[in-house]
């Protein structure tokens, strides 16, 4: 029975996991082209409503799902995973496929050939379900899009999908299949991954090679389960020299064996010392999990706010200035495709001086200096993801007024610019039905323990602070 004592569902085949989909191919009992199928009537069933895929040609999925399991038939698998759905964002390059980055300007660019990331799930036989939604030059912690309207939660569609990984995160809860790709540059892959009972990582910097790195950007799982992230990894987590900005990594151990923190430092912070105060209904599930740490035997230590406001409006002012000089370039019609708030958002660059620009450049060093001075003795720093819950989907942002800061990111943005790693993991479902993520970040290259801990949390968290997925079937 399950927790409302109501008889357990059987899983549709949409909403198995990588693992099981992987064993059952390999045991002969499932076909890539019948999971195919009943992925493809759950997107048929729930994308008129969601809006979460930018790009999907059910043919072409068919066609590769039935190449798939021509090779299992063979005996000849790509890899252990040939054949599991996947999704990856719209602004990961596809050959040959447009690469708009959520904006209604016409004529967007045609990328000549994949990312890493689409190359690594090629060559893995994974079946590309199609490109995922995201709001405008991804700079919306949101699914409002000038090109695509409104992706809404997967959980909840009255409510906003998060962003800047909006359909990545909607497909994941949703179940259009088990294995989806974001890029987060302050939050956007743990984001939809607190928004929607999601586990969204957003790993040690290079370690998903890009082929567009800059500061802080990423590219990283979000998944219904830990281990799922966990194989995800395993399959994108590769060196490619593609990505300029990428450092040499010790071999990982992707293992979905739980790790629980008995012995480790952990620090906990409920306050980030700038943007919006954390609400009292998430405090309280964030401190409910840290207790669970220090049941199972973690040192639990206050951490002190380390990041102060002028460090985080320097950033998100430096954003601005960045963005504008695109919008700049555009003509007067393009300009007027862009959604107004993202418009009205970056022209506020236009004001700021050039002097300024480097000042305001120049905290994104600050900010991962005092991250990584601040974390440095801890084995883990247990957070909110958001200080607050999901608002509205019509809503671009929790704050409203495209001239205030990004007052939401002030627990997520610090480890983009210090390059750790940091994860969102359900921990805590709201009376009013709101999901709460517990984000858990760790020293660089350490993604693989950080996962396993994560798993741990899973099996102790309790029935209550999970998403039903069964009932979303």
């Amino acid at each position: 029975m399950t927790a409302s004592g109501t008889s357990p569902v059987s899983p549709r085949l949409a909403d198995l996991d990588a693992g099981a989909l992987a064993a059952a191919y390999a045991a002969g009992t499932l076909t890539p082209s019948e999971v195919a199928e009943d992925v493809l009537a759950r997107i048929a069933e729930r994308e008129p409503q969601l809006n979460a895929l930018y790009l999907h040609d059910p043919e072409q999925v068919r066609a590769d799902a039935a190449a798939s399991t021509a090779r299992w038939a063979a005996g000849a698998p790509l890899s252990a995973f040939d054949g599991v759905p996947a999704t990856v964002k719209e602004n990961i390059a596809r050959a040959g496929q447009p690469k708009p980055s959520g904006t209604a300007i016409p004529n967007p660019p045609v990328s000549a050939a994949n990312a890493p990331t689409t190359d690594r799930l090629v060559e893995a036989g994974v079946v590309i379900l199609g490109s995922t939604t995201m709001p405008d030059w991804g700079m919306l912690s949101s699914g409002v899009s000038s090109l695509h309207g409104i992706t809404r939660n997967g959980v909840d569609p009255r409510l906003t999908s998060g962003g800047s990984s909006a359909g990545a995160g909607t497909a994941a809860a949703a179940g259009y299949g088990p294995l989806h790709v974001g890029t987060d540059i302050g939050g956007s892959i743990r984001l939809p991954g607190t928004w929607q009972g999601l586990t969204a990582l957003k790993p040690s910097e290079g370690l998903i090679p890009l082929d567009v790195p800059y500061d802080g950007r990423a590219a990283g799982p979000l998944t219904r389960t830990v281990a799922d992230s966990v194989r995800l990894m395993s399959i994108v987590a590769r060196p490619d020299a593609r990505d300029y900005l990428t450092r040499a990594y010790p071999e990982m151990d992707w293992s979905t064996e739980p790790l629980e923190p008995r012995g480790m430092r952990v620090a906990l912070q409920l306050d980030a010392g700038s943007g919006l105060p954390v609400e009292p209904e998430t405090r309280a599930i964030i401190e409910a999990a840290a207790e669970r740490f220090a049941a199972a035997g973690a040192e639990i230590v206050e951490l002190a706010p380390f990041v102060g406001p002028e460090v985080l409006d320097g950033l998100v002012d430096f954003w601005r200035s960045r963005s504008y000089a695109d919008y700049e370039l555009l003509s007067e019609s393009e300009r007027a495709a862009v959604l107004p708030f993202i418009a009205e958002w970056c022209a506020a660059g236009a004001d700021i001086s050039a002097a300024q620009t480097v000042r305001n450049r120049n905290q994104i060093d600050e900010m991962a200096r005092l991250t990584r001075a601040a974390t440095e003795p801890f084995d883990l720093v247990l957070s909110p993801v958001s200080p607050v819950a999901a608002f509205p989907a019509e809503d671009p942002m929790p704050i409203t007024d495209p001239r205030e800061t990004m007052g939401h990111i002030s627990f997520t943005v610090p480890y983009n610019m210090s390059g750790q790693p940091a994860l969102s993991v359900g921990a805590g479902v709201q009376p009013d039905g709101r999901t709460v993520g517990l984000q858990i970040a760790g020293p660089i290259g350490s993604d693989d323990r950080l996962l396993r801990v994560a798993a741990w949390f899973e099996t102790v968290r309790g029935a209550d602070a999970e998403v039903d997925w069964s009932r979303l079937a």
